[in-house]
């Protein structure tokens, strides 16, 4: 026999589908309208900056006002950028609005900042993509085009944001040679920010490229034994050798950026040691990244599904850490203390006139 449906329950059913979907639409819309909102207000602060800098300039001879055109560079080719980031899901919404706020301090702090910033972007956005289908195995957590949210953003984009403020206050917009002897803060805000996203470059390139491209298990940090690929603190040759080159090629673009835009480079000390800088500060970043992930963030292998996971349950296996950071956590104290130690012995070999 054939089992009868009610029209009420057609009804019903039909009702509640329609409540559903236009819930869905209502809070797709909200969204929008809140990044609608935030989006206008960035642009708004971005204003702001510039009506200060003049005012600024009026009362203080020794700084320089921010030319309308930088201004306007400053708004368009972040939004430009992120945007194009945004539709091809290497950001979200929210992700979008926090990196055109980072890109936009940035580059009206010192085009050399944003060199970093864009050279640090578009190779991890590159490298994340690469060999995706051999990531998917290793990575539980791998998300097709490493589409980064907004506290991703800030973990890597943060402490350069702040330290771009501070130059700002300190220097005034524009473009600078490093020269402690001449320029003492400004120089060491300078090498705190090119080491924090070198550290965050060469992190990345490591994390991106040593899994697929090693032959050999990697080691952990903290005991060098064997652990499972995708183990956090576990290190192979390959990774770090990316570290050197991800921190590096952060250091070319500032150096280049120098080369093109700064003045009176001939009359200021060698600036080729920005190069070896990155390296070091990439090197650093990524063994420090892998000491923090060995310690303070869970290891485990989930016998279920044959890949290493960061949460605990009955079928999971710990190998090391313990559950107090997550990678977003381990990432920011990372690049805060390069920034915060590595200009320091950076000013002891730095050349002297």
């Amino acid at each position: 026999m054939k089992r009868k449906v009610s029209t009420n329950h057609v009804a019903l059913v039909s009702s509640t589908s329609v409540q559903f979907e236009d819930g869905v639409l209502m809070k797709d819309y909200m969204t929008m309208m809140m990044h609608m909102v935030v989006l206008c207000f960035t642009l708004a602060i971005s204003l702001m900056f510039w009506v200060l800098s003049l005012t600024a300039s009026t009362y203080y001879g020794t700084l320089q006002p921010v030319s309308p055109w930088r201004w306007l560079f400053s708004v368009l080719i972040p939004l430009f950028i992120t945007f194009r980031a945004f539709k091809r899901k290497s950001l979200d919404h929210g992700g979008a609005i926090g990196a055109m706020l980072v890109g936009f301090v940035l580059t009206m702090a010192n085009m050399s900042f944003f060199a970093v910033l864009l050279t640090f972007f578009i190779t991890s956005t590159k490298l994340t993509r690469w060999k995706g289908e051999i990531k998917k195995k290793i990575d539980p957590e791998y998300k097709e085009g490493g589409q980064r949210n907004w506290l991703q953003v800030f973990c890597n984009g943060g402490v350069p944001t702040e330290l771009a403020l501070l130059y700002m206050i300190e220097a005034g917009p524009g473009e600078m040679a490093i020269d402690f002897a001449k320029q003492y803060s400004a120089s060491w805000m300078c090498l705190s920010l090119l080491g924090a996203l070198a550290c965050s470059t060469g992190d990345t390139w490591a994390s991106e490229v040593g899994p697929v491209l090693s032959k050999s298990k990697p080691k952990l940090i903290t005991t060098w034994r064997d652990v499972p690929t995708g183990t956090n603190g576990g290190v192979t040759s390959v990774g770090l050798l990316a570290s050197v080159l991800g921190g590096g090629a952060a250091g070319v673009a500032y150096f280049f950026m120098q080369i093109l835009l700064v003045k009176d480079l001939h009359s200021a000390v060698s600036q080729w040691p920005l190069i070896l800088y990155g390296a070091i500060a990439g090197l650093l970043g990524s063994l420090l990244d892998s000491l923090l992930g060995a310690t303070m963030q869970y290891s485990g292998y989930d016998e279920s599904i044959r890949k290493v996971v960061s949460y605990e349950s009955p079928s999971v296996k710990r190998i090391c850490g313990k559950p107090i950071l997550d990678n977003n956590g381990v990432n920011l104290f990372s690049s805060i203390l390069i920034a915060l130690f590595l200009p320091g012995f950076a000013w002891i070999f730095w050349p002297r006139p």
